[in-house]
């Protein structure tokens, strides 16, 4: 529950405040400053702005009426036909209260919705087109059927940069008077892949064990061993000492509690920065990927690791 009200406590309520999706955004200003608006389709990772920007249009669209004029579904709710049909309707066929002439209903995660539902959804969207204009977000916007993605103007977010990333780190660490070395903040970016909501949420558990946060903080509170210890790992393999590089895996993945698919992960990019041909490194991520499919159709995690440390030590250096 805190971690909610923190990442509620640090989400932009204005267009500047914004990071990373500067063309999307000047779009979207477009639109609220013209007072019309088509059907949006939000698709991107998790974590870089989607739910945020539709709230932020809502906002500023309705002003202090926004919560009357806005309904917001989430994968957490039911998402069958009945919601579409009954729920859905429901909002989308009454008259907004303000000036602004329609209505928004913004369903998160709708790459969950049913075909059927789906289905529902777009006559929904078709008739009620005059009073309703539908906000829709996803991860994989090849899981919402064309006729709908054909009613919606397409908006594609990437993942936050570095700089992006950095200012958000710098904003919580003064607001929150917290110390974060520029050690941890690099891990904070290499962790969170570009997610600024799993950067909030690993900096407020770091918080709460010390206000002076550095990498080893970091790395211990989202579970991720440190790279240099997963490259020494691999130099070992790589040198041909097999028991070696089994036992700092084991030691690694008992320290940071960490599963097969979350090491093999970490192994895969460590793979660019070892010293050995670029044709030795491609046989390596093909390792890699088998060995993770292996361990998701259920194979023994320890047996597999072994197996692609051996694979290491065949295409080492010697």
């Amino acid at each position: 529950m805190e971690s909610a009200i923190w990442t509620e406590k640090y989400r932009p309520k204005d267009f500047p405040e914004i990071k990373g999706q500067k063309e999307i955004v000047r779009r979207i200003k477009a639109f609220v400053e013209l007072e019309n608006m088509p059907h949006l389709l939000f698709a991107g990772p998790a974590g870089v702005g989607k739910s945020t920007l539709a709230l932020v249009i809502a906002r500023k669209f309705f002003k202090d009426a926004w919560h009357q004029n806005f309904l917001e579904l989430n994968a957490s709710d039911e998402r069958g036909i009945d919601i579409i049909r009954n729920k859905v309707k429901d909002f989308a066929r009454t008259k907004a209260i303000g000036d602004v002439p329609f209505k928004i209903i913004f369903l998160d995660e709708c790459d969950a919705l049913t075909r059927e539902a789906q289905q529902s959804l777009r006559r929904t969207m078709e008739n009620y087109t005059t009073t309703c204009r539908f906000i829709l977000s996803c991860n994989y916007s090849s899981k919402i059927i064309d006729p709908i993605q054909s009613r919606c103007a397409m908006f594609r977010f990437k993942p936050l940069e570095k700089k992006e990333i950095y200012a958000i780190i710098e904003k919580i660490e003064k607001e929150e008077k917290i110390k974060i070395n520029e050690k941890a903040k690099e891990a904070l970016y290499e962790i969170s892949e570009g997610d600024a909501r799993k950067v909030e949420n690993i900096l407020q558990s770091s918080a709460a064990v010390s206000n002076n946060i550095t990498d080893e903080t970091i790395y211990s509170m989202a579970s991720v061993a440190r790279p240099k210890e997963v490259d020494e790992v691999l130099k070992l393999a790589i040198e041909n000492k097999f028991i070696e590089a089994r036992n700092k895996l084991l030691d690694v993945m008992m320290n940071y509690s960490l599963s097969g698919l979350d090491i093999i992960k970490q192994i895969q990019k460590e793979i660019l920065n070892l010293d050995i041909d670029n044709e030795k490194k491609m046989i390596l991520m093909e390792k890699c990927g088998e060995i993770e499919f292996r361990m998701t159709e259920g194979s023994d995690e320890f047996i597999q690791l072994e197996a692609l440390l051996s694979q290491f030590a065949l295409h080492g250096k010697n």
